[in-house]
């Protein structure tokens, strides 16, 4: 792909550096935004993540090998900094993931930037059940509607366990639905 390769080169040139990156911004924010919001939750938290992520994307281009897409890539760095911000705000609150998950998703009715049901929060709360790992997969694919081509290239993970991590996601969560 040579537009992305030329697209590197302006993000590592310093003469174009700060229009390229711009340019990355503008066409990654909001995807990655909807991306972080869907593992963390709350806006707030979902901003401090995404600025984070862009500084640690910023300071890494340089190391960025062209293995994967830079797509991939930029998901990979975020999605690991949604991860440890969880881990940190859980360990900085004297609970486990799964805890914070939950006081997480009882104040999602007081997020003005959430804009869902009582389904909605039913369904929130049953991915909160799920291993990491299958909430991951299945926030990825069926709130982000991504391909298990590009989920597999962010998480290093084969298609196959991808979708055998979906399928037993799904049947979890209906399980908790129908019973709940």
């Amino acid at each position: 792909m040579q537009e992305e390769k030329e697209f590197i080169q302006e993000l590592l040139n310093p003469k174009t550096q700060n229009l390229a990156f711009e340019k990355l911004l503008k066409e990654f924010q909001k995807p990655l935004y909807n991306h972080v919001r869907t593992i963390v939750l709350n806006h707030d938290d979902a901003d401090d993540v995404l600025q984070n992520t862009f500084v640690k994307v910023f300071r890494n281009l340089d190391k960025f090998k062209g293995e994967s897409k830079l797509f991939s890539w930029i998901y990979r760095i975020a999605t690991n900094e949604a991860l440890t911000f969880l881990n940190q705000k859980a360990k900085m609150n004297g609970v486990n993931s799964e805890t914070l998950q939950n006081k997480v998703i009882d104040n999602l009715k007081a997020d003005i930037y959430f804009d869902g049901n009582e389904i909605q929060i039913k369904l929130q709360k049953a991915i909160a059940l799920l291993p990491e790992k299958q909430q991951l997969v299945f926030k990825m694919k069926y709130f982000e509607e991504l391909k298990y081509e590009q989920i597999s290239e962010i998480l290093g993970t084969s298609v196959g366990a991808l979708k055998a991590s979906y399928h037993y996601a799904v049947k979890k969560i209906e399980a908790f639905i129908t019973t709940n």
